[in-house]
């Protein structure tokens, strides 16, 4: 009897082992989806900007061929600085001018700046605040990736070291680029020439670097600064002293972040502004840095000017960057025409 239950048992646990190894196999975890490492591009770099208030067809298409990155300026935040964007100024225009960019391999991206009714406190306040911070790079990011942008600029004017704006800015740096860079997608930043005293002139953290993919220096609107060109709002002295400033032992940029902003416009004693196609439309000395136009006295950068820092640039930097774009002419005394011709670069 009891050979007979063994028996038995045995025969029902041979049937059971194989109808579980016939049942279908348990379904492995599925691995996640790897995430491409986000590698910076540290090419020379000709960036320009692009005003919303400016008509595309201001600038001949040939033009994009000259530049490497493109921005569309302003995105807004929303004036209760609670990280909402206010909407696309000129839909249309940020349309026309992206296809074109797309359209010559240009990196196209978009420009966080100012507007109207938004001021650097706006900035602040989003910044210095855990929850505005985190909307605000969420509507950022979501912006970049419905578009199809290829990047973001920050033009906070300007995070300063009085008011806890340094610490702020890093915070905001930090978690936009960790978000963008984990699409793709780079950032950068729109700064001081930093060659004033003035609050904002350090408040740019060391320790920010690393989360910018490159800095916009916007070395212009300097007037008085050279006493030998009083006149010229962005001589090639303010540059160089920019540049000593930001690459210097104090500062410690690292050179491949560093691009060389310069202007498309001149500037009067007054502080009224011209384009440099309406410099050049007047018949002046596109070689010099002063123009008389209608009767009023400019200064502005021409073309050995711009070619000399470009080479400037070239040198020490690993980039040029224009304000703005529709600003230059469209024919062969083109200032961004200049500065590919001195690069030897062909478009």
């Amino acid at each position: 009897m009891k050979k007979q239950l063994l028996y038995l048992l045995g025969a029902a646990l041979f049937f059971a082992a194989c109808k579980k190894n016939d049942a279908a196999p348990i379904d492995e975890p599925t691995p996640p989806t790897p995430v491409t490492p986000y590698v910076p591009d540290n090419s020379f770099k000709i960036v320009a900007y692009m005003p919303s208030y400016r008509d595309p067809a201001t600038v001949a298409d040939q033009k994009y061929k000259m530049i490497t990155h493109l921005f569309y300026a302003f995105l807004n935040p929303t004036t209760n600085a609670d990280g909402s964007l206010q909407p696309l100024a000129q839909q249309a225009r940020f349309t026309t001018v992206k296809a074109k960019a797309k359209a010559n391999n240009v990196k196209f991206g978009i420009s966080i700046g100012p507007g109207t009714g938004v001021t650097e406190d706006t900035y602040l306040t989003i910044a210095k605040s855990a929850t505005a911070r985190a909307n605000f790079v969420k509507n950022i990011v979501a912006f970049a990736k419905s578009n199809e942008l290829d990047g973001v600029d920050m033009d906070w004017e300007y995070p300063r070291n009085n008011n806890g704006g340094s610490d702020a800015f890093h915070a905001l740096m930090q978690e936009l680029s960790t978000e963008l860079h984990k699409i793709g997608k780079f950032l950068s930043a729109a700064v001081t020439p930093a060659v004033y005293a003035s609050t904002n002139k350090d408040a740019i953290l060391q320790s920010t670097y690393q989360y910018i993919d490159f800095l916009n220096i916007m070395q212009y609107d300097g007037a008085g600064y050279d006493s030998a060109e009083p006149l010229n709002h962005a001589s090639y002295k303010m540059s160089v002293a920019s540049l000593d400033y930001w690459l210097g032992a104090s500062r410690n940029l690292p050179k491949a972040k560093a691009v060389v902003g310069m202007p498309l416009y001149g500037k009067s004693a007054g502080g009224s502004s011209i384009g440099y196609r309406d410099i050049e439309a007047s018949g002046a000395n596109v070689n010099l840095n002063v123009a008389t136009v209608s009767g009023v006295q400019y200064g502005y950068n021409g073309i050995a000017t711009i070619q000399q820092k470009t080479q400037l640039a070239k040198d020490r930097a690993n980039g040029i960057m224009f304000w703005e774009f529709s600003h230059d002419s469209n024919n062969d005394n083109s200032l961004i025409k200049a500065a590919n011709d001195k690069l030897g670069r062909a478009y």
